[in-house]
């Protein structure tokens, strides 16, 4: 046992100095401390705006962590996913369900009146992404700042979106066009551990498959009926349930162990464990020794969300500060 934590502490300090490298690799256009002179109380008061919102409803928590991915995959991490508008990206279909939108305005009119014109929409939803998660018992790391606003959001950019009904092979690819791979793309996916699907997202696969019983056959047994009870055929499709049945509120590895044993909700995540591109990650994240996986989980997670959120930046003299962050200026 004692050569075991030995090994487990090897790894760690490992795993953190590569974490601390990727930081600086990835922060080239944005970096650590970007707010120290000219708005230094800027983190404090985001993560204190979030844990505000995310106590009073932990449901927020995956909320925002979902809200800065969707927002990074389409013009960038530029927060265009807050801009309201008839045809701007939060009325597509895929962000029709995004939530936390008055934390991210909270914190906003909190920095404006110590610091106006300072600090961007795009960096406040960066760092609530981050404290969403460590505030679910998830891990916490650096953000690099400086990222500004962009002018631009379309309904239909979208549609780089992952989908749920997406190939392995289609998120490989859309992950490759942000220059993520695949480590990136389950890890990221495994965001999954906190959070909550609805079944009109996923129903089909329990009714409406290509199988005799009209179910997707990679859903186990008895996970099967527990969904059916908790998504009827004929019931409200707008119901949530959660992606992580075991630990909903939680951020762990033991998403990874459900979809090793077939209790995936989504079609996507449960092709992670069937798929010989993806597996191999899966395999390590749902490991003998929870307490490794999770760790390496949380590492790589890490990682991935600092490699995400420098995807597209505009820095300098692109974009804008917004005063609102749901109007361009």
């Amino acid at each position: 046992m004692a050569g075991y934590y030995s090994t487990y502490l090897s790894i760690f300090l490992l795993l953190t100095i590569t974490s601390l490298a990727m930081i600086s690799v990835q922060g080239q256009r944005t970096w650590l401390g970007f707010y120290f002179r000219t708005c230094p109380r800027a983190e404090s008061i985001v993560r204190a705006t979030v844990q505000t919102h995310v106590n009073a409803n932990p449901k927020l928590a995956p909320g925002l962590l979902r809200m800065h991915f969707h927002d990074c995959f389409v013009q960038g991490c530029d927060a265009s996913v807050l801009i309201d508008g008839a045809s701007a990206e939060k009325t597509a279909r895929p962000n029709l369900s995004l939530r936390g939108y008055e934390v991210i305005e909270d914190a906003k009119t909190q920095l404006e009146a110590i610091c106006p014109g300072v600090v961007s929409c795009a960096d406040i939803l960066a760092l609530a992404a981050r404290d969403s998660v460590s505030l679910s018992n998830g891990p916490s790391w650096p953000v690099p700042l400086g990222r500004r606003d962009g002018r631009v959001s379309l309904a239909s950019d979208t549609t780089n979106l992952p989908d749920v009904t997406d190939s392995i092979n289609v998120h490989i690819r859309k992950f490759a066009d942000k220059g993520l791979g695949i480590r990136e793309l389950v890890s990221l996916v495994g965001a999954h551990t906190i959070g909550t699907a609805a079944c009109n997202f996923f129903r089909y696969r329990l009714y409406n498959f290509s199988s005799a019983n009209g179910a997707d056959p990679l859903i186990e047994p008895s996970f099967l009926a527990t969904l059916r009870d908790l998504c009827p055929a004929d019931g409200d499709a707008t119901k949530r349930v959660a992606f992580d049945t075991d630990s909903e509120d939680t951020f762990d590895s033991t998403y990874f162990n459900n979809l090793r044993n077939g209790r995936g909700v989504l079609e996507s995540d449960q092709k992670l464990w069937t798929d010989p591109a993806t597996q191999h990650v899966v395999r390590r994240f749902s490991g003998p020794f929870r307490g490794l996986s999770r760790l390496l989980f949380n590492v790589e997670f890490s990682q991935s969300m600092v490699r995400m959120g420098n995807v597209g930046v505009k820095t300098g003299l692109e974009g804008e500060i917004r005063t609102v962050c749901s109007r361009i200026n």
